[in-house]
């Protein structure tokens, strides 16, 4: 089974000029703790909650920071074409839940989340290598 067949296709995207509020709140509406940050039809970053409240809200930074100034700018992903068991024991090496999905373009095309893998063995411990006590939680 590949990707594809369990990725989530609807994402939205923020761009780097957005503010973090803004970032927020579509973050509150897609129910998602992270947002693929695009550029001129290319993923330049990652914003997460995390990302939000440790980088911008602990600094005291206002809601109008832009985004470019929290992300982070190195973004990991997977092919759309790319085989479960292989993503979820990349996850686990990386330690992160989420990845964007890109076709062969490079160009994004959805989101995979370790709740995409229900059931796998390789999920499983994928989800066990992000989740152990006493680690800090990757998003």
């Amino acid at each position: 089974m590949k990707i594809k067949d369990v990725m989530t296709a609807e994402v939205r995207t923020a761009a780097p000029d957005d503010t973090i509020q803004a970032a927020a709140e579509m973050m509150r509406q897609a129910d998602s703790g992270v947002l693929p940050v695009g550029e001129n039809d290319r993923l330049v970053g990652m914003i997460t909650d995390r990302d939000i409240a440790v980088r911008a809200v602990a600094e005291g930074r206002g809601p109008n920071t832009s985004v470019r100034d929290v992300m982070s700018p190195e973004v990991k992903y997977c092919f759309e074409d790319d085989d479960l068991d292989s993503v979820a024991n990349n996850m686990a090496n990386l330690k992160v839940r989420r990845l964007p999905v890109v076709n062969a373009d490079k160009r994004l095309v959805g989101m995979v989340s370790l709740g995409d893998f229900s059931g796998r063995d390789a999920a499983q411990e994928a989800l066990q290598g992000v989740t152990q006590p006493g680690q800090p939680h990757a998003t």
